[in-house]
């Protein structure tokens, strides 16, 4: 009866822990926004068209950039960086489009005063300025500008010095001739 007593008390228990509430989650700190991508409705309209201009001109020199890497590409003749750079110039125009398509509705936007789509076009250029960084960045790593690179025209000159022995270690000189004289052919000299 004593057991019966305990596996009712445990049980109990048992249950009494699984009815607990939860623990309260503990609140995630909100990120802070980076200056490019400040929420749309903070941002003044007069400043959103000013960083609409100023984004797409950045973009627009992004673009220049994975040009000359899709050029220096093409001259070096590697297919594989060419194909990798153009793609990155395909995404790049993309962008760029839709953000010039993107400027001039926020333009309107805000000459009609009309808030909520001034600030979907603003946010959509802010998103694809971004994007377009990061594929500039790409490009440059197609091409291998983070790695060696060297002149075609680079020249090496090597002196030697004067007392060094002479010949190839790695090749010794055959051994001398080894002259055997036969024996006399009779006991007489």
């Amino acid at each position: 009866m004593r057991t019966l007593g305990m596996l009712v008390v445990v049980m109990a228990t048992g249950m009494a822990f699984a009815q607990a509430p939860p623990p309260a989650p503990t609140p995630v700190p909100a990120r802070p926004l980076s200056p490019a991508l400040d929420k749309a409705s903070d941002v003044p309209d007069s400043e959103k068209v000013a960083r609409s201009t100023q984004a797409l001109g950045g973009m627009r020199e992004a673009l220049r950039q994975v040009l000359e890497k899709v050029e220096e590409a093409r001259g070096t003749k590697d297919v594989v960086k060419l194909n990798c750079a153009n793609e990155k110039l395909t995404q790049i125009k993309g962008l760029l489009r839709i953000s010039e398509q993107a400027d001039v509705a926020l333009q309107e936007a805000v000459s009609k005063q009309e808030a909520a789509p001034g600030e979907h076009e603003f946010t959509k250029v802010m998103i694809a300025q971004q994007k377009v960084g990061q594929l500039r960045s790409e490009a440059e790593e197609c091409i291998g500008q983070l790695a060696f690179r060297t002149d075609e025209n680079l020249f090496v000159e090597v002196e030697e010095p004067d007392n060094l022995p002479g010949g190839d270690p790695t090749r010794p000189a055959p051994p001398p001739d080894l002259v055997v004289r036969p024996p006399p052919a009779s006991p007489i000299d």
